[in-house]
């Protein structure tokens, strides 16, 4: 059965649980869906499962009297703040600054629903009216933000989001690590077992200065400067005078986010110093099959009964079946935040959520996505663990892939052939994007021939019509900056899909992803792009333009104008008329009908199939 009983959110609903006082309550931008694939609910079940008496309050109002932050009283641990499942900024604004059509984590995609910065602006509330309560910041936009980093909206780098906010603690990356670590140092130190005692921000700072917690950041004073085995950045001030420094200081945050053998990162901010503990190791499959099988409804909470919530429409019959990215993609935030290191599921914990989902009276026989940050990349990782403890590289597939990469498609292959045995399901697609380059790479190295197996049952079984890539540009200068392999592997890969479609009789397509005004093109690199691609016969639908987000490799080297592993100069597209025009080279001219390259001679756009 699946569970019935949502997290309450109002005051009467912890009455109703017998509760007279909390131990947690989350404040969330986003609405309230009880399910895997959004934070403030995984957090809160956690929790749960701790024995802890904890609530969310979804998009409180921060208008007015704050009735909204008074309304659950005081918690006996912390209050957690999250900005929802993305970037408050990048979900409310385009490249170009832009309002959104909608908001994808809201009823009905609102956009007055949350504010600008709800990290920031929630907890300061918390702060005026509960100024001794712990606050602990978790998701996506304290992450990212947890040093200094350029903000693109308003222009300027700004310092850790612990100092602009007023909170205590972030835990950064994916949180059930360090949330469950929290928790037990915060019961054993500063409760005690005692039903009656509180934590309160001072000896909750003095506990974690004692008692380090791993992929925490804390503020302390400048003398934790003579720490061991530390790395001392480069301060927020002197980021400010110069954009080399700020440019230096990323490559040991992103080459400590990703090791096995992590280290300290300090960076003093005017008189205080912003601790950043190193991260966990990677979650064993034991640790991630806990945080999935916890007992999620799988639903919007019935406050938002007839309402649209777009995200969850689109992820509503899908299943994550692994985390992390070894791709390293220098535009992308996965692996800052979930890590280059691959965790996967049982299969055991897949098949769970499965027969979930086919218990669900609005589910009619088809998954809609059985994946992850990358589509396939589920149980690889290196085969000497010794190698990858010694290793620094961002991406163990760029420039090349790694030789100690284990790429064996087969356990991922025996996943889709056990969903697909699961009574009442119909038809499994693959929405998350397929890395080509991994695939192609097994094909040529992998003796057991499971690439192959992979790319026949891929396209056979598990593609509705449409499947997505990502090549991102055409010339390999740009694609050395974005760590994205050489566009001569997708025209291989896009004659392999085609040739299957072919042998197969299926009117498939490929839809793939293009970037403009990525560091390092020029529009007359986009010019080339657009003829490129004509020739290819490609109608390029899903386009962007680069959006410089915190804490990415591409972002840094578009404010700085250099790169920071070797500092040397690169070019970058500012101003907004110089991004309008690289962007409209994917719109300007018509794909001529004569250059298409068909599948099949009726080929359609979307095709609806029965399993075999």
């Amino acid at each position: 059965m699946l569970n019935t009983q949502w997290l309450p959110t109002t005051k009467k609903e912890v009455e109703q649980r017998g509760w007279s006082q909390l131990d947690v309550i989350l404040f969330s931008a986003d609405a309230y869906v009880d399910h895997p694939a959004f934070g403030a609910a995984v957090i809160g079940r956690l929790l749960e499962s701790l024995g802890l008496r904890v609530a969310i309050v979804p998009q409180p109002d921060w208008h007015g009297d704050y009735r909204d932050f008074r309304k659950l009283g005081r918690p006996r641990y912390f209050f957690g703040v999250s900005p929802g499942a993305m970037d408050s900024m990048v979900n409310k604004y385009t490249a170009a600054r832009r309002l959104r059509s909608e908001d994808a984590y809201s009823p009905d995609g609102r956009h007055d629903l949350r504010p600008e910065y709800p990290t920031i602006v929630y907890t300061r509330i918390l702060k005026e009216l509960w100024p001794d309560v712990p606050v602990v910041l978790g998701g996506i936009e304290a992450s990212m933000r947890r040093l200094t980093h350029y903000d693109y909206w308003q222009k300027k780098l700004r310092p850790s989001i612990l100092i602009d906010s007023g909170a205590d603690v972030i835990t950064y990356g994916m949180g059930e690590q360090p949330t469950i670590a929290l928790i037990r140092l915060i019961e054993d130190k500063l409760l005690h077992g005692r039903d009656d005692a509180f934590a309160s921000s001072a000896d909750l700072h003095q506990l974690l200065l004692k008692y380090p917690v791993s992929q925490t950041v804390i503020l302390s004073e400048p003398s934790i400067l003579n720490s061991e085995f530390s790395i001392i950045l480069n301060s927020h001030e002197s980021c400010l005078a110069d954009r080399r420094l700020y440019a230096e200081n990323f490559r040991h945050i992103e080459e400590e986010s990703n090791s096995l053998r992590p280290r300290r990162l300090l960076q003093v901010v005017g008189d205080r110093c912003v601790v950043v503990e190193p991260p966990f190791p990677p979650m064993t499959t034991a640790e991630i099959d806990r945080s999935f099988d916890l007992p999620y409804t799988r639903l919007p909470h019935p406050k938002y009964r007839d309402k649209r919530i777009p995200a969850y429409e689109m992820i509503r019959h899908s299943v994550t079946i692994h985390r992390g990215c070894f791709g390293g993609c220098a535009f992308c935030t996965i692996s800052a935040h979930q890590g280059k290191f691959i965790m996967s599921r049982s299969r055991e914990s897949i098949l769970r959520e499965v027969e979930q989902i086919t218990r669900m009276p609005d589910f009619h026989g088809t998954l809609s996505d059985l994946g992850g940050p990358s589509a396939n990349m589920y149980m690889m990782g290196g085969r000497d663990r010794s190698l990858c403890e010694r290793c620094h590289r961002p991406s163990c597939i760029h420039p090349a892939v790694c030789p100690n990469l284990n790429t064996d498609h087969r356990p991922l292959l025996a996943v889709y052939r056990a969903v697909e045995g699961v009574p009442g399901v119909r038809h499994v697609f693959i929405g998350s994007g397929v890395r080509y380059d991994l695939l192609l790479h097994a094909m040529d190295h992998d003796r057991s021939g499971s690439a192959m197996q992979y790319v026949e049952q891929l396209i056979t079984r598990h593609v509705s019509g449409r499947l997505k890539v990502a090549p991102e540009h055409t010339e390999d200068h740009v694609l050395k900056l974005m760590r994205k392999p050489s566009f001569e592997l997708y025209r291989r890969f896009s004659e392999l899909f085609y040739s299957v479609c072919r042998h197969h009789g299926l009117p498939y397509q490929i839809v793939p992803y293009f970037i403009s005004s990525h560091p390092g093109c020029t529009e007359q690199d986009m010019a080339t792009l657009a003829r490129k691609t004509r020739a290819l016969g490609l109608h390029l639908e899903q386009v962007q333009d680069f959006t410089p987000t915190p804490m990415t490799v591409s972002t840094v080297t578009w404010y700085s104008g250099v790169h920071p592993y070797n500092l040397q100069p690169v070019f970058s597209a500012h101003d907004p008329e110089a991004k309008k025009r690289q962007r409209s080279y994917f719109f300007n001219a018509p794909t001529p009908r004569h250059n298409r390259i068909p599948s099949t001679p009726h080929q359609k756009r979307n095709v609806k199939r029965t399993k075999k």
